[in-house]
């Protein structure tokens, strides 16, 4: 279904997230799975910290005296949900980098022949023109990551900036045709 306009449609667009939707739900899945696994863990372990937290017992300390007593009893919840927070900080850091990590292989999944063929038969030719702006090494094959900066592209208007490009281009190189004759 190729429409002959200057300017993609809105199928190419829903085309193209559907086509990577189908292609990353796996590590969507994975990604949404071992967070939610892992946020459940920890709030139960940091239920269990702060109730550890909260029995602990300083009445070994007198030697540092009683004052000094009451300022560890006072400051005591304090001390631990620092430790809490402080935690929670590295475990997102830790999620954050196997998030991004699974983002970045999945990027690099190549994407199949009926996957391609699916594409040519079905987009238009302006979106066509920017999957090919944005396919840079012929050699290799079309990776899913190439498919996200088509989308990314089609929403950011690069159909009408390729066109206008070729305007550019025809514009510059036909005073220079008639200079040369003269």
């Amino acid at each position: 279904m190729k429409a002959n306009t200057q300017q993609p449609t809105r199928q190419d667009v829903a085309l193209l997230r559907n086509t990577l939707l189908k292609l990353t739900a796996t590590q969507k899945i994975l990604c949404v799975v071992v967070v939610a696994v892992v946020a459940l863990v920890w709030y139960d372990l940091l239920n269990r910290l702060i109730a550890f937290g909260r029995g602990i017992d300083y009445g070994g300390l007198h030697a540092l005296g009683v004052q000094a007593i009451a300022l560890l009893k006072q400051y005591n919840p304090f001390f631990w949900w620092a430790v809490v927070a402080l935690c929670t900080l590295i475990i997102a850091y830790f999620l954050y980098g196997f998030v991004q990590g699974t983002q970045r292989r999945a990027r690099l999944k190549q994407v199949s022949d009926a996957t391609v063929s699916m594409l040519a038969h079905e987009l238009s030719d302006p979106a066509l023109e920017v999957l090919r702006w944005v396919w840079h090494e012929r050699r290799d094959p079309i990776t899913v990551g190439d498919l996200q900066r088509t989308l990314s592209e089609l929403r950011g208007g690069r159909a009408a900036k390729i066109v206008l490009a070729r305007r550019h281009v025809v514009l510059l190189e036909g005073p220079a045709v008639a200079v040369d004759e003269q």
